[in-house]
């Protein structure tokens, strides 16, 4: 082992819907924001402060097909990756840097048919979102039609 270790876990709503571009040889890539919140009481004026991070979201392949698919802008998603920072060149040929997070696994959070967008889109589409095989499940081994419980 290096002794080094390179690890983002996040849970954020998305910015918006993933951008995908595509590459010869099949290969594709996507991408979107991710809002992570933080919340406090200011001790001087009592009041509640909420400060937003937004997160650059990076996902390849299957796995990028698949948020495109089932991720909506709004919908919360458990994100592992690792930061990556990327340079180029602007407009006027400055340097820039970007930093990113590639994915490396994902949970869908946001309950099937509660998405914001489907919410807000009345064309009367069920938006399922399956649980990805690569991603973390708290699976039990009831289904959710056996389950009765109230909560």
């Amino acid at each position: 082992m290096s002794g080094t270790l390179n690890k983002v876990m996040l849970i954020g709503h998305t910015g918006d819907d993933v951008k995908m571009h595509y590459f010869e040889g099949g290969n594709s890539l996507g991408r979107f924001p991710l809002a992570t919140n933080e919340t406090y009481t200011n001790k001087t004026t009592n009041e509640r402060v909420t400060n937003t991070e937004w997160h650059n979201i990076v996902v390849r392949n299957k796995a990028a097909e698949i948020c495109e698919k089932y991720l909506k802008k709004g919908d919360m998603v458990y994100i592992e990756g690792r930061l990556k920072t990327r340079k180029w060149q602007d407009d006027k040929g400055l340097d820039r840097y970007s930093t990113e997070i590639h994915c490396t696994d994902f949970t869908f959070l946001t309950p099937k048919g509660e998405s914001n967008s489907a919410s807000n889109n009345n064309s009367g589409q069920n938006t399922q979102k399956p649980e990805p095989t690569s991603a973390p499940q708290n699976n039990n081994s009831v289904s959710e039609e056996e389950d009765d419980l109230p909560f």
